[in-house]
C-alpha cells in the first residue's frame, strides 16, 4: 500500500517539525485514519519508510452487519441525549463495551493492541502495523462518538425518547483519535525523554488544527488518563483526543465566567489569573520562559496544578510557536517526574502517580472563544501514598467540593522537588 498524499487543511507545520517530524498517512484495514509521527532521523529523511498496509480482515467499520435473526441492519452511530435538568448532552456508545482491558484486575484481553507489531510473531489484532514507531495517531476502534460519512441526519431535527419532547436524541457525531506516545509498551509518560514529548505536543497540535476543519465540530479535548485507579483500560503511554459536536459542561461553565468577566472588567479572566498567580509566587511551582505551573488558589483536587503559556492571545494548541512547544515539552516532562515524587513511600523512589492532564482549548464557533485562554488542568485524586480521595456525596451528588488539603500546601511539596525556574 502506497502512503497517501497528505495535504493538510490547516496544519502549518513551524521551522522544527518541518526539518525534525515526518507525518505518513495511512488507512487501517476497516477504514479508519492513521498517521505516523515521525522524529527519527532515518525516517524523517526518507532512508527508512514505515509499514503502511494493515493485514487484519476487519470488515468496513460503517458496514451493514448481521443481527440476531440473520437480519441485515445497517450501521448505527452512537447517539446522544439531552439531560433535560442540566441540559448536558450524554452520548451513549454501547460498543466500548466490546473494548479489550488489558489493565487492572479487569484484564481480559491478551496483548496490547497499542503496541508495535513483534518482529517474527503473527499478526495480531493489534493497530499499529508496523514493527516500531515514534509516535502514531488513529481514529479509535472504539469511539463514544463517530461521524457517518453522508449521513446528514445528524444536523437534521430532534428525535425523541418515547416521542417526549423532554428527552431530545441526536446522533453523537463527534470524533475520538488516539495518540500512542511511544513504542515501549512498558514506558511511562514521565520517563519519556524531552524530545520525544516534543513529538507528542506537535501530535496535539497538528490534529487540532486539522480537526477544527471538520463540519459539526466544536471543542477539541486532548487528554490523557494515566494508572489504574483512573480506569485506564490500556497500559501504554497513550493519550486520546475527543472531539465534541457540542461544548462539553466544564467548558460551558468556564467560557461562562471568561465572558462575564470581560464583559465587567474588559480582561481576559484566565491571563489574569495567571498574572495574579505570578505576583503571589506562593502557588507557582515552576516555569520557564514560555510557560508557568501553579496551583490554581481554590484548587479542588490533593494534587492539583495548571499550565498555561506566558503570550497572551493563545486560543489553542495549534496557535504554539516553535519556542512554546519546546517549553511545553520540558514542562510536561518536569510536570509528570515531579508529579510521581510528589507522594514519598520513604524509599526516596515515589509512584507512579495515578492522574488525568486535560487540555483546555477555546471552543471553534463559539462567539464567546476571544474571551478564553488554552491551558492544562493536570490532577490526580491520590491524596497520600495509601489513600484516594473518593468523589462521594457532596461532589458526585451536588458538585459541591470540598478540598482535604490547601493549594498552599501543594505548591509547598512541589517547590520542594525543584527549583522553579527551570531554564530552556
Amino acid at each position: 500500500m502506497k502512503s497517501e498524499q497528505f495535504v493538510p487543511r490547516r496544519y502549518v507545520p513551524g521551522a522544527y517539525a518541518s526539518e525534525h517530524i515526518r507525518i505518513t498517512p495511512t488507512r487501517l484495514a476497516d477504514g479508519r485514519r492513521f498517521f505516523y509521527m515521525d522524529d527519527d532521523p532515518e525516517y524523517v529523511s526518507g532512508k527508512k519508510t514505515r509499514r503502511l498496509d494493515d493485514p487484519r480482515d476487519l470488515p468496513d467499520r460503517f458496514a451493514p452487519h448481521l443481527d440476531a435473526h440473520g437480519e441485515e441492519i445497517p450501521f448505527q452511530p452512537p447517539q446522544m441525549r439531552r439531560d433535560p435538568l442540566t441540559g448536558d448532552w450524554i452520548p451513549m456508545a454501547t460498543s466500548r463495551m466490546n473494548r479489550p482491558i488489558t489493565a487492572g484486575s479487569k484484564a481480559k484481553a491478551q496483548g496490547n493492541p497499542l503496541a508495535a507489531r513483534k518482529p517474527g510473531d503473527p499478526y495480531q489484532d493489534g493497530e499499529i502495523p508496523d514493527v516500531d514507531y515514534d509516535v502514531v495517531v488513529f481514529e479509535n476502534r472504539f469511539p463514544s462518538m463517530m461521524q457517518v460519512p453522508g449521513n446528514t441526519s445528524a444536523d437534521g431535527p430532534d428525535r425523541f425518547v418515547d416521542g417526549n419532547p423532554l428527552w431530545p436524541v441526536r446522533e453523537a457525531s463527534g470524533h475520538c483519535e488516539v495518540v500512542c506516545f511511544d513504542p515501549d509498551e512498558h514506558a511511562l509518560p514521565a520517563s519519556l525523554p524531552v524530545s520525544r514529548l516534543r513529538t507528542v505536543v506537535e501530535a496535539w497540535a497538528f490534529r487540532t488544527a486539522e480537526i477544527s476543519a471538520m463540519d459539526g465540530i466544536e471543542q477539541i479535548f486532548p487528554f490523557e488518563n494515566h494508572g489504574q485507579e483512573i480506569g485506564v483500560s490500556l497500559a501504554h503511554p497513550h493519550g486520546q483526543i475527543y472531539c465534541y459536536p457540542f461544548i462539553a459542561p466544564r467548558m460551558e461553565q468556564e467560557l461562562r465566567q471568561c465572558h462575564d468577566y470581560h464583559e465587567r472588567t474588559g480582561g481576559n479572566l484566565l491571563g489574569d489569573i495567571l498574572r495574579g498567580e505570578i505576583r503571589a509566587g506562593e502557588r507557582v511551582v515552576f516555569r520557564n520562559a514560555t510557560w508557568v505551573a501553579y496551583v490554581p488558589a481554590a484548587a479542588r483536587w490533593p494534587l492539583e496544578v495548571h499550565m498555561a503559556p506566558v503570550r497572551d492571545g493563545i486560543l489553542t494548541l495549534d496557535q504554539l510557536d516553535d519556542e512554546e512547544r519546546w517549553g511545553l515539552a520540558q514542562m510536561y516532562s518536569t510536570l509528570l517526574k515531579r508529579g510521581n515524587a510528589f507522594f514519598d513511600r520513604g524509599d526516596g523512589q515515589g509512584m507512579d502517580l495515578p492522574y488525568i492532564a486535560a487540555w483546555h482549548q477555546a471552543p471553534l464557533h463559539d462567539g464567546r472563544r476571544e474571551t478564553y485562554r488554552l491551558n492544562l488542568q493536570f490532577f490526580s485524586f491520590r491524596r497520600a501514598v495509601d489513600k484516594i480521595k473518593y468523589l462521594a456525596g457532596s461532589e458526585s451528588g451536588m458538585a459541591a467540593w470540598v478540598s482535604d488539603t490547601t493549594p498552599e500546601l501543594i505548591a509547598r511539596r512541589f517547590r520542594q522537588l525543584g527549583p522553579v525556574d527551570i531554564g530552556e
